[in-house]
């Protein structure tokens, strides 16, 4: 079984409009059969990257939120995520999908990348940037994925000249491309082959990071003992 559950979408937004523990858990037998059926969905997706891809892991996350910290105190997300993580250390980076009514997308790259690796990257785009521009530039890739997209700073970070050409990419902190769909191709038998087909097109920007996060600035490997 590759596709997703129609009654995904029907079953979220109930719960938005009854997120509370007692209408949950009197139709928990109902999200349980949806959620099982999503996690099926996820390690064929994960199959089928593998096929050419080195994925490591794939996680379906929880469905309870975290309301120690948030203004919003209702105990449930009305969403699905899923995430497939490459096979550290020699491939990094990572693919996201996300179900929800109306707002459904894929994601690709580098959220909140720690500070060695962010760094790194900078370092490299300070450098020589014309490898990223050029991948960014391809029409196959545009065509899918659009615009880089992520959080910046308003100004040069710490050690980097605001003159610098490179700045509008050196100022990122993220470095991520996303694709929308709408809830009726998320329900299509052939979703699963669109999505894999829309990561492998990503591919070429994943190992490009890979390979600057595995070598220092004269090109050497960092992997290697």
């Amino acid at each position: 079984m590759s596709s997703l559950p129609k009654e995904l979408f029907s079953f979220f937004k109930k719960l938005e409009n009854n997120n509370n523990r007692e209408w949950f858990n009197d139709n928990k037998p109902q999200f349980k059969n949806i959620e099982s059926q999503v996690k099926v969905f996820g390690e064929n997706l994960k199959n089928v990257l593998e096929s050419s891809e080195k994925v490591d892991e794939f996680k379906l996350f929880r469905v309870y939120r975290d309301v120690r910290f948030s203004k919003n105190k209702t105990p449930y997300k009305t969403h699905f995520g899923l995430s497939f993580h490459r096979q550290k250390p020699e491939y990094r980076g990572g693919y996201y999908v996300h179900l929800k009514p109306n707002d459904n997308f894929i994601a690709v790259g580098f959220w909140n990348p720690n500070k060695e690796d962010l760094l790194r990257i900078r370092k490299e785009l300070e450098l020589d940037s014309s490898e990223f521009r050029e991948l960014m530039e391809v029409p196959k890739f545009k065509n899918v994925w659009g615009l880089l997209e992520g959080e910046e700073l308003k100004t040069a970070p710490k050690g980097f000249s605001k003159e610098d050409p490179n700045i509008d990419l050196i100022r990122k902190k993220m470095f991520l491309f996303k694709k929308k769909y709408t809830d009726t191709e998320i329900l299509a038998s052939n979703f699963i082959d669109q999505v894999a087909q829309d990561f492998i097109t990503v591919r070429p920007f994943l190992d490009y990071m890979s390979s600057v996060l595995t070598t220092d600035l004269n090109g050497v490997s960092l992997l290697e003992k």
